[in-house]
This record gives structure tokens, sequence and C-alpha cells, in this order.
């Protein structure tokens, strides 16, 4: 007997047990699983309370007041943001499923949490303190030693919620600007670490437990946001075992369906280049647009199969090639597109300083010209890549 569920197909798909995908949020992320979903004869809806939402080209948008409609809409339903409230997250779970689950989102809603459970599963990490009050500050600044950085536990991303505590008398600025957070969650307080580079790592985890990895990517940063990233990661040889064994841990650990990303640091201090663990995102990530024509199967795709319960894709490269966010404003798109291997991602967002409001892939057919496609497309860029 068919699934009895209020969704878009009108036709009756035996072979495709699920039909409708209900997204926690409505922003680029959940925009682009529902454009990878359609092919394999899935629709998505969205639950999002911004009207003018990316995801709304896509799918129904139900608001939060809307919540049962949305509930009674899917036969399963998958996140787009880790912020994402538990709330209507377990309330979800409590009837259907949801992937990944409300106990890994809420291990990374919290920096505490993950970095506890990142040394419990014997994964590398900055040295870090929890901080209650300013004279935590003062205790951290001995233990960990100065600079440190000052986090929220809770929220925050794109650079956001941060403090580098460069001297001591930078405490009480410090905890006049993050202070305040702590009166519903503890501070975290990190070691400073001089690092080489960033790079993060994907992976794939499927309802009966197989695991698919994309390559290392590196990424480059502007003021905080994420400006670059480049796949494959170079001369990552020596490290790729090590991070694909820490985020198994991970995905075998959470009992995780779905893309998980682990965001890393590239140290050599010591001595052998390797990799402290800095957090978690339990969805596609910002590193993995490249994989839409990068991979043989992206990676919205691939969390698309995981969540409906179908076989995963492969994840292997098909060329070199680079990524680049446009922030704040657009640049012309018939200039971008007259450089030869760019596609261009556009979220219909409205401009805004410090906003992600598109992405470019940049794959030329001849991957020697790589290095210098992209100087070619980042001098089109109204807001140029800053340090």
């Amino acid at each position: 007997m068919p699934m009895q569920t209020a969704n878009f197909y009108t036709i009756n798909h035996s072979n495709y047990p699920v039909k409708t995908i209900g997204i926690l949020g409505g922003g680029q992320l959940g925009m682009m699983l529902a454009q990878a979903a359609l092919p394999l004869g899935i629709r998505c809806v969205f639950l999002e309370d911004s009207a003018n939402c990316p995801a709304r080209l896509l799918g129904k948008v139900f608001s939060s007041e809307q919540f049962e409609d949305f509930a009674q809409s899917c036969d399963i339903f998958t996140l787009e943001f880790e912020n994402t409230p538990l709330k209507p997250a377990q309330l979800l779970e409590s009837t259907k499923t949801l992937y990944p689950s409300s106990f890994a989102l809420s291990v990374a809603q919290d920096r505490l949490n993950e970095k506890n459970l990142f040394n419990q599963l014997d994964i590398a990490t900055v040295p870090f303190m929890a901080v209650h009050n300013k004279a935590d500050i003062q205790a951290a600044a001995d233990k960990l030693g100065l600079p440190l950085v000052l986090k929220t536990t809770r929220g925050g991303y794109d650079g956001k919620g941060q403090f580098v505590v460069k001297s001591a008398d930078q405490i009480d600025t410090a905890w006049a600007e993050l202070g305040n957070a702590t009166k519903t969650a503890p501070l975290i307080a990190e070691g400073f670490i001089h690092f080489e580079r960033e790079v993060s790592i994907i992976a794939v985890r499927a309802q009966n437990g197989e695991i698919r990895y994309y390559p290392l990517v590196q990424n480059e940063h502007s003021n905080g946001i994420l400006a670059k990233s480049t796949a494959p990661a170079p001369n990552v040889d020596n490290l790729t075992e090590q991070a694909q064994s820490n985020i198994k841990k991970l995905l075998e650990h959470l009992n995780y369906v779905g893309v998980l990303t682990l965001e890393l640091f590239v140290t050599s201090e010591g001595g052998a280049e390797k990799l402290l663990a800095n957090e978690i995102a339990p969805r596609v990530h910002n590193s993995g647009h490249w994989s839409i024509e990068g991979a043989v199967t992206s990676q919205f795709e691939n969390h698309m199969r995981a969540v409906a319960g179908l076989p995963l894709g492969d994840t292997a490269i098909v060329k070199p090639s680079v990524m680049l966010n446009v922030i704040g404003k657009y640049p012309k798109l018939d200039e971008v597109l007259a450089i030869a291997g760019v596609h261009v991602h556009n979220y219909d967002k409205e401009e805004r300083e410090g906003r992600k409001i598109a992405h470019i892939t940049v794959m030329p057919s001849d991957s020697s010209q790589l290095d210098n496609t992209v100087a070619q497309v980042v001098a089109k860029l109204p807001n140029k890549l800053s340090d």
C-alpha cells in the first residue's frame, strides 16, 4: 500500500518510497539540496520564516506557524543549518525520521561538547577551557598562554561570536563583548596555534553504515568568511588517512546518516605536519560546493541519497577545481561567463556587506590553466579576497 503523505507527487511511484523530503531551513543549502533531489524523483518542502529565502524557488515554504502542515507533508526530514532549533527537530523525530539526528545536531551546536567529544574519540584539538566568568579568562590565559581565542559555545559562524585576546589588558574588552552569552552557556577559550593552512573533509554515511569520502579541500578565508576552496587540497597525501579516520570515528559514534563536514587546521608545530580538529558541521558545507561540477556525485546529491535510503554515489574528483564565494555584491554575469571553465550559482539573495550571495566554481578543461582562470574570475569580483 502506498505511503499516505500529502506531498507534491500525484503519481504513485511504487519504487520510490520517499517522495517528499522536508528540509529545516530554506537558505542556499536547502535550495541546492532540492536541486539535487529533483532528478531522483524527490521533491522538497521547507520550514523557514524568511519569505524571500532562496529555497522558495524550488518548493513550498512553510513558516514556523505552519509546523504541523509541514510535518504532515513529508515522508522524512533533514536540515541545512546546525543552528536549527532543537525543539522542532525533536518533535519531528518523535513521529517520523530526521537525518542527521537531533543528537548529532545538539553536539554540533555546542563547541564545548564538540571539543570534549573530539578528545573522547582521540581526535586531536587545540587545548581549551570552559569560561564561566571574567576570572576564568585570566585563568585560561595563565594555562593556555596568550594570545588565545575566546568563543561563544552556541551560535556564531563565519567569524562571528569570537574575540582574539592578544594581551592581558584586552580581557575586560573581551568579556564586555562576549560575556553576556554566559547567561545561557559558558564560553570556550582555545589556545592559539600557528597553523599553515585550513582544510576540511566531507564524508557521507548511508543508512546501512557505508561511508564515502570526498578529498581534502584547502580553504581560505576573508574577514572570517570562507572565500576560496581548492579541490583537491595540494600536498595532503600524508594527511588524508588521518582526516578520514577522524571523520569515520565521528560518523560511527553519532550513528550519522547524511553528509558531515570536519574542519581542520594543518600545523607542523613540534615537527611533522598534523591535523587538529576545529569543528564539525552536520550538513552539506560551503567547502563542498565545488562538488556540483567537480565530483562524480555532488555532496548535495549524496546527502539526499543517504536521507532517502538510496545507494551512495561516487565521490571521486572529475577535475581539479576552485570554488569562489561571491560576498556582498554580484559581479557582472556576462563578464564572468565569458571566462571559459566557469560555473555560476546565484542564490537570489539581496546584496549586503559580508553576505554570501552566490558562488562560482572554476574548472577549466585544461587543469594546467586553473590558477590563471581563477585569477581572471577574482579580477571580476567586486569584493576581492583579503586577509
